[in-house]
């Protein structure tokens, strides 16, 4: 399942982190005794992507090979090829466990900011880049990887329009009779061109902050 590694090689350390994050890789065995050949065939598979998530943050997905899964969960490589036939399967698995966690960490944001309208959408582009800042490898197996995961893809996982759901409710209070769903496309273009023009080294480094500022805060708004 070896892969050549994706993404900027340049990472860039997220300088305008305002809040704690949650721990993103929560472990998917919670509550099943004994080890992986004990667990359910659900399980298994929750284990494979949460261990395969962890060795891609750190190695990339090049370092992520059916040997090394195999080592790290104690499942058979032939189980493994039976949950995920090759690389790219999995890579979406773990693209959608992804937007799932994003998610939740922006409705956490939109929840933190209750009474606030104007607050919002700075607290929800706060957490989205910290969350892509901190999972790059992750964040390029959600938004370079897997085209079949986009918004108009027929069956899309509710993972990824949820993520869209969150952005579209943080952007509504500011739409002023322009249309909500373009207006979170918008917002969610600005952030996610930040977050790969300051990974790649395109911008430069003594503006992160200022150019972070002005898309959660001056931007969007009706002039």
């Amino acid at each position: 399942m070896a892969r050549g590694a994706k993404g900027p090689a340049h990472r860039n350390s997220h300088q305008s982190v305002t809040r704690p994050l949650r721990q993103v890789y929560a472990s998917t065995l919670v509550g099943v005794p004994g080890p992986a050949e004990k667990a359910t065939e659900q399980d298994r598979r929750d284990l494979i992507v949460t261990v395969a998530r962890e060795l891609a943050e750190t190695e990339g997905w090049a370092g992520v090979t059916t040997r090394r899964l195999a080592e790290r969960t104690e499942i058979d490589m032939g189980d493994i090829y039976r949950h995920f036939a090759d690389l790219e399967a999995l890579i979406a698995a773990v693209a959608v466990c992804a937007f799932a966690d994003l998610a939740a960490d922006l409705a956490e944001a939109h929840a933190e900011t209750a009474g606030s309208s104007e607050g919002v959408w700075p607290a929800v582009a706060t957490a989205y880049l910290d969350f892509a800042y901190t999972n790059p490898e992750v964040y390029d197996a959600m938004l370079a990887l897997t085209p079949d995961l986009a918004l108009g893809v027929d069956g899309v996982p509710a993972a990824p329009r949820a993520v869209f759901a969150e952005l579209r409710a943080a952007l509504t209070p500011l739409a002023e009779g322009r249309d909500p769903d373009t207006l979170a496309e918008v917002g969610w273009s600005l952030l996610h061109g930040v977050v790969m023009l300051t990974r790649g080294g395109r911008l430069r480094p003594e503006g992160q902050e200022d150019r972070e500022a002005l898309i959660a805060q001056r931007l969007l708004r009706w002039p």
